[in-house]
Parts: C-alpha cells; structure tokens; sequence
C-alpha cells in the first residue's frame, strides 16, 4: 500500500538519502558523473533542501511502501494558478508498480484541494529522458517548451517544460 506523508526539516537527512539512492541512477546515462555530483549538492545538500523547505515554499512528500521510503514528491506554489512539480523521485526497484502513477495523482490532487482552480501544474523533465516525459504525456501533459538553463559551474539542464491544465 502507498501512502505519502508530508515531510518537515526533520525530514531532509531522509530526502538527501533518498535522492543519493535515486538522481545518480536516474541520471547516469544521461549527464556526467561530475554534473551529478555538482547538482546533487545544488539541489540536495541538507543546506539546500532547508533552504526550498523553510524559505523557498517547496512542500516535500515522503512515498512510502507499507513501511519503507521509496520516493519523494516536491510541490512549489509560483503563483496564484501556477504550481511546479519540482521533483517526482522514486527508486528504481518500485518503478512499473503504479507508484509513480500514485504520485503523479496525488500532486494533481494536491494542486485541486490548495489552489483556485483552474491551475496549470508545470515540469521540467530532461529531454534526453524519454521513459519520463513519455510518461507525462501519458498523464496528460504536453510539451508547452524546452529551455537550456545554466545552472553554474558551466552545467546546463537541457529540459523540455511540460504542462497540464487541472480543473
């Protein structure tokens, strides 16, 4: 059985653990191992993760398995009608369950329970990806643009954006 739990600062020793566990494998065909590393401290360092959860309004979800962690789902507020799903993480052993369906479901309906509707859910997904924006547009998303953007020590993510209406 799925549940999710909304995860607090106590929680970012358990999100930095999952995501060591999970972006490296994701992204290991896709990006150098010296980019993985650059972003897993831009984006997961405990600093960082206090800094999107205490500052920056990320709403972060623990996944679970009965009992045992197995992803994560990270929500940002970017304007009235306007969220982000920032990160939607799941290892790789629990991919083709439905889990990862599960989560896409439940940020969908947490958009509905704490937004006007209607609201445009947007992600960023790296073109190179294609098993994951295969599986957004599955969900219902399409592909509203693509951008290359810096993200410092001359690294780019080279993303399309996706998008979905949620009424």
């Amino acid at each position: 059985m799925v549940t999710f739990r909304k995860a607090g600062v106590e929680d970012i020793p358990l999100i930095e653990e999952l995501a060591w566990e999970i972006f490296p494998v994701t992204y290991k065909e896709m990006l150098s191992a010296a980019q993985i590393e650059y972003m897993m401290d831009w984006m997961y360092s405990q600093k960082n993760l206090h800094k999107q959860i205490a500052q920056d309004g990320h709403v972060y979800h623990i996944v679970y398995e009965e009992d045992a962690p197995v992803g994560y789902v990270s929500l940002e507020k970017q304007g009235e009608k306007l969220w982000h799903l920032q990160k939607i993480y799941l290892k790789s052993g629990m991919q083709g369950k439905s889990v990862g369906k599960q989560m896409f479901e439940f940020a969908v309906d947490y958009i509905r329970r704490n937004s006007p509707l209607p609201a445009t859910m947007e992600l960023n997904v790296n073109r190179d990806n294609t098993r994951a924006w295969h599986f957004y547009e599955h969900m219902g998303m399409h592909k509203a643009s693509r951008g290359d953007f810096h993200i410092g020590n001359g690294y780019y993510m080279t993303d399309y954006i996706m998008a979905m209406e949620i009424g």
